[in-house]
């Protein structure tokens, strides 16, 4: 069984940054894929990030590319979110999740998810 916390949420304006941190517990988190995943009010769940497990491979949704950076810290079973040059469209709960294998985008492969950190950006 996985277990995921997430923090790191809060306000800010246009153009900031925050980071988002997701930890993990349970023995297999090492060996699981970890997604970034945002929902807006009225809005579907979106994939933002995800990380293999071990971090060598990445992938992004187009709208965070060059803005957003995930990685992991395997020794302390967190996953991270880095988040640049924030915008207002970026307003969301996000969450995180596990899975194992590889990567996807797809929310439905995953598991094991995280309650969830508001994230708001002013304009």
């Amino acid at each position: 069984q996985v277990q995921l916390v997430e923090s790191g949420g809060g306000l800010v304006q246009a153009g900031g940054s925050l980071r988002l941190s997701c930890a993990a517990s349970g023995r297999a988190f090492s060996l699981y894929a970890m997604g970034w995943f945002r929902q807006a009010p009225g809005k579907v769940r979106e994939f933002v990030s995800a990380i293999s497990w071990n971090g060598g491979s990445t992938n992004y949704a187009d709208s965070v590319k060059g803005r957003f950076t995930i990685s992991r810290d395997n020794a302390k079973k967190t996953v991270y979110l880095q988040m640049n040059s924030l915008k207002p469209e970026d307003t969301a709960v996000y969450y995180c999740a596990t899975k194992p294998a590889g990567v996807s985008a797809l929310y439905d492969e995953y598991p094991y998810w995280g309650q969830g950190t508001q994230v708001t950006v002013s304009s």
